[in-house]
């Protein structure tokens, strides 16, 4: 025991003792190599487990040039958006024996910092950014010499990352359709300062104009917070002019403007009709039961995930785009129409 109580840290020259071989051979064992017989390897597994030896990632990562990490940059962890999408990278990334060192873009930094700072420091194999992050020139630099995929937006350029994504626009025009086909005219749109939202909003505008309903066009701004799609619905209601459908930027919106309906009195869909976009667990709740878009995100994370380990492996690859399309999810937030 230490002066502090605690136990020793095992070694590399710990486990060599035990294990009665050379510090070297251990390192062989540790870096996977096929010259250490297969009796020396036992011996040295044996004692790395009496000894409970866990090998420094920093040492093996010098022996080898790999983390066996992959840093994922998130635009906003509280977003479920992320959990599919994450869940699908995990499977790639497990069966690679590579660990995802997660990371919110609003937290990770310091004053003055970019927050791929610090994954760089952690000289991570490889880069997703997820989400609207801003394209700041360390970011971009810092793609210059790391493998990197861009997911779930098309809205900056990253000269040398790979990209995947669903399809925005054509994810936006479901949703539309969907209610037009139910007889609704007078549709909101609640809108949001991210890449994706912007185009939804704009594949919004196009297929209400595409109708003839451009006069009943109305785009209402939030910060796509549940607290901002309530206070954009309570807007709309108190506006004297409710429409008869709200299809909202993502699924934490459309919560909101359902919980302002509620409070109003509204009832959803007899006399209001949601759209959310991004299905995510929230939508899926019996009593929310939101109509949504689904940006099949769990294919998106597995599709990234290929694309960069493809990339890792081979960095001279050209840039590559795959957009991945949507679906509707049709739930008991949407119904016809009803004519006062």
């Amino acid at each position: 025991m230490n002066h502090q109580g605690r136990a020793k840290r095992a070694t590399i020259e710990d486990v060599a003792r035990e294990a009665g071989v050379s510090r070297a051979l251990v390192s062989l064992v540790l870096q996977g190599s096929p010259k250490v017989s297969q009796q020396k390897r036992e011996a040295v597994a044996v004692a790395m487990t009496a000894l409970d030896y866990r090998p420094s990632n920093a040492a093996r990562s010098l022996a080898s040039g790999r983390t066996r990490t992959v840093g994922v940059l998130l635009d906003d962890l509280a977003n479920p958006w992320f959990v599919e999408l994450l869940d699908g990278m995990q499977g790639i990334f497990r069966e690679q024996q590579l660990r995802m060192v997660l990371g919110d873009s609003r937290y990770l930094s310091r004053p003055g910092e970019s927050p791929v700072s610090a994954f760089m420091e952690l000289r991570v194999d490889g880069l997703i950014i997820a989400g609207d992050i801003d394209a700041d020139e360390d970011l971009t630099r810092a793609t210059l010499t790391t493998p990197a995929v861009v997911v779930g937006t098309r809205a900056f350029d990253l000269p040398a990352a790979d990209r995947v994504t669903n399809d925005d626009a054509a994810g936006a025009r479901l949703a539309v359709e969907h209610l037009i086909g139910l007889g609704h005219d007078d549709i909101a749109f609640l809108t949001a300062p991210t890449g994706s939202a912007r185009v939804r909003a704009d594949a919004y505008r196009e297929t209400m104009t595409r109708h003839g309903l451009q006069e009943c066009i109305r785009v209402i701004p939030t910060d796509m917070s549940e607290d901002a799609g309530f206070a954009a619905m309570s807007s709309l209601v108190d506006s004297g002019r409710m429409p008869t459908a709200v299809f909202a930027a993502n699924d934490i919106l459309a919560v909101g403007a359902l919980s302002a309906a509620d409070n109003y009195g509204i009832r959803v869909p007899s006399q209001l009709s949601l759209v959310g976009y991004d299905n995510t667990y929230l939508a899926g709740i019996r009593h929310v039961s939101l109509t949504t878009v689904d940006p099949v995100s769990r294919e998106v994370g597995v599709r990234a995930a290929a694309f960069l380990l493809s990339r890792i492996a081979d960095p001279s690859l050209p840039q590559r785009t795959e957009v991945l399309p949507p679906r509707l999810v049709v739930r008991n937030s949407t119904a016809h129409a009803t004519r006062a």
